[in-house]
């Protein structure tokens, strides 16, 4: 068998948790899986020279954070918008960003739950929202550290090598990136997800998120939501928290008539998640929003409405239904 056969064959185990640790260091599903098809590309023309000189994993994950360490230096950091300032309470505010800085921002994408494929809970809490928004306020090289290191399961000795440092340097970066991601992250024991973790209540509960925006029913979705329920809909800058600001803000700007939305149950960033389809003025269901839901104590806590129609592809889901 030729040689760039071999690695086609040895390398495809690896391809889903590399777009996951891509995804990690970028924060973009699209970035991840360029990065993640150059990645391939460059050690498929390098694996005759590699000879096993290391373990194939460890030569790939070497290439790929090599690849997004380069790419980063030119990015800005991706973000949400409840990072850019003080929630609104104005159901009628201006959405375009005049409330804040006025500049345009790269924002948080979702990454579907079959893009990751991990089980254990450390690898699962790494790519919810929460989790990533807290990884890309770290310095780069600090982030790979410790998602190499913390995720990846190398030690330091290996992550030092990957990263081209010393182990001291990897021990210090990783000292201070834990202690920051200890402030938002929670513990194993922490973890509040009510009635999400059993399959059929998680789905009855997507079922009736699903049925309240497609009725256009209110009273349903109040129902459904905690009192300190927060709203984020990148690439829309302004946000809001509490069930009465969110409320208005969905019935004045966002429901519509009943039959003008038809919602798919999906999953994404280890979360429950719903795509959003439209009727345009052509009387299409176009793509619309990607809703990445966090349960809380008493219901959703959070509801972070991605209006980007391009993240369908990476569903696996049409742009028209």
């Amino acid at each position: 068998m030729p040689v760039q056969e071999n690695f086609i064959e040895a390398a495809a185990p690896f391809r889903a948790e590399l777009i996951a640790h891509c995804y990690r260091m970028l924060g973009s599903v699209h970035d991840a899986e360029d990065l993640v098809q150059e990645t391939y590309l460059r050690a498929w023309r390098g694996y005759e020279a590699f000879e096993e000189r290391a373990a194939l994993r460890t030569w790939l994950y070497r290439i790929a954070t090599t690849a997004c360490l380069r790419a980063l230096q030119s990015r800005a950091r991706r973000v949400l918008p409840a990072g850019l300032g003080a929630a609104s309470a104005d159901p009628d505010a201006r959405l375009d960003g005049a409330a804040f800085d006025g500049r345009a921002h790269a924002w948080l994408e979702p990454i579907p739950d079959a893009l990751t494929p991990e089980t254990a809970f450390a690898t699962r809490q790494s790519v919810r929202l929460a989790v990533i928004t807290a990884l890309h306020e770290l310095p780069a090289r600090q982030r790979a550290a410790l998602i190499l290191r913390d995720v990846a399961q190398f030690s330091a000795a290996e992550v030092a090598e990957l990263l081209e440092t010393t182990p001291a340097a990897v021990n210090s970066s990783l000292q201070r990136a834990r202690a920051h991601l200890a402030e938002i992250s929670p513990a194993e024991e922490d973890v509040v997800e009510p009635d999400w973790d059993n399959p059929a209540q998680r789905r009855e509960l997507l079922d009736r998120y699903c049925a309240a925006f497609e009725n256009a029913d209110m009273a349903a979705l109040t129902e459904l939501l905690q009192a300190d329920i927060k709203l984020e809909m990148p690439p829309v800058p302004v946000w809001f928290t509490g069930r009465d600001a969110v409320l208005r803000f969905l019935a004045a700007r966002a429901f519509t008539r009943a039959g003008d939305i038809v919602m798919i149950p999906t999953a994404a960033n280890g979360q429950p998640a719903v795509a959003e389809y439209r009727r345009s003025e052509d009387h299409l269901m176009r793509a619309h929003s990607i809703h990445v839901l966090t349960a809380g104590e008493t219901g959703i806590a959070a509801m972070t409405v991605f209006l980007d129609a391009t993240l369908f592809s990476a569903f696996g889901l049409p742009s028209i239904r």
